[in-house]
């Protein structure tokens, strides 16, 4: 393990990095721009190749096409900037093409408060574009997981042929603090699938009925079109009632279907616990500290973390519904992860604990909430 004091913004970059990425596009927006800072120093050099685009929009375009070219791509942003990127996140969906984009949430909606912590965009990592898809959105909630949940995203966009969100917000980003770290050797490095046959046989989009296409890097020699357009196994656009249902159903399934490869959770003193109180990101580590001192004063709580958002740990929290009758969600946000928490155990007795202005939930806010059972 490696020893080092760095932030979550920084430690996320290095991750890229070391995991293989290449290439980078995208335009400063706080509070995530020290990740695009970082790897404008650390890609040239590793043989990468960093771009400034002149808005958000360009800044995710380079980045697909420079996937569409065999690259490890990486672009990141915060809530405005990732709503400019809609269109194109949507292309990166329906042309299955991996990219990995990390989103440092701040308050919002609109420009909202661009220096102050919040976990605004839930919601938006689910539905981030218009039409049918599943996203993948992975929520650090520690500095190590700053590092290591960008590498898995990556591992996840290669396997899956898909964009991979990566969920930081102010707190963990701008965090500086010690971390321990795998050593490079070490690292699970997924790459992406290539079709090594005879260049006329070569369908890209002729998938399984729950696997991603196989899109070979531009310029090797297999030829195939890539398009916003439903399309058929070449590539090209149809609309093919048959064809256009059996690929939108493999978009889904290609994740609905695996999602055992995919959803991770963390438990932390819930074995005898009678409380249990739901929480991610930054604000595990505040929820961490409030067990750790109410388990001094005799009460006997617990903390469940999804680490993976989206697709949603259904199995994981319904059984967490099942086991405690006493449960606290709590949120950076007005409620955006509650409402699934809710759907999901089929209950609507759960206490909260939500805050949107800004400021970070301090232990002692969740200490009084959970005082209240």
């Amino acid at each position: 393990m490696r020893e080092v004091i760095s932030t979550g913004n920084i430690l996320a970059a290095q991750a890229a990095v070391e995991c293989g990425c290449n290439f980078f596009g995208g335009y400063p927006i706080t509070p995530s721009s020290e990740v695009a800072h970082e790897m404008s120093v650390l890609l040239p050099k590793n043989g990468g190749r960093f771009i400034q685009m002149e808005d958000e929009i360009s800044g995710i375009c380079v980045a697909l096409g420079a996937s569409m070219s065999g690259a490890k791509a990486l672009t990141a942003s915060s809530g405005p900037g990732i709503s400019l990127k809609a269109e194109q996140i949507g292309l990166g969906f329906i042309a299955e093409v991996p990219l990995v984009i990390i989103n440092v949430m701040r308050g919002g909606p609109s420009t909202g408060l661009p220096t102050r912590v919040a976990q605004g965009d839930i919601m938006q990592a689910k539905n981030p574009t218009h039409g049918d898809f599943q996203s993948i959105a992975l929520c650090p909630g520690t500095l190590e997981e700053a590092y290591s949940e960008t590498v898995r995203a990556f591992n996840l966009a290669e396997k899956f042929m898909t964009p991979v969100f990566v969920l930081l917000d102010e707190t963990l980003g701008h965090m500086q603090a010690k971390a321990m770290l795998p050593e490079i050797k070490d690292l699970k490095i997924v790459k992406r699938r290539e079709f090594s046959g005879d260049p006329k046989e070569y369908k890209p989009y002729e998938a399984k009925a729950d696997e991603p296409a196989t899109l070979n890097p531009f310029f090797k020699g297999y030829k195939y079109h890539i398009t916003g357009l439903h399309h058929g196994p070449t590539g090209f656009p149809t609309e093919n009632g048959e064809m256009v249902g059996y690929n939108m159903k493999r978009l889904m399934d290609k994740i609905n279907n695996h999602k055992d490869e995919i959803i991770e959770v963390d438990e932390y003193m819930l074995d005898d616990a009678e409380i249990c109180i739901i929480a991610y990101g930054s604000v595990n580590l505040s929820a961490r500290n409030a067990v750790d001192k109410l388990r001094k004063d005799g009460i006997k709580v617990g903390l469940f973390r999804p680490k993976t958002l989206w697709p949603s740990p259904e199995k994981e929290l319904k059984e967490i519904g099942k086991r405690f009758k006493k449960i606290l969600v709590v949120e950076l946000n007005m409620g955006q992860y509650y409402y699934e928490i809710e759907r999901t155990m089929l209950r609507d007795d759960l206490k909260t604990l939500f805050k949107a202005n800004g400021r970070p939930i301090s232990p002692a806010e969740i200490i009084e909430k959970v005082k209240e059972f």
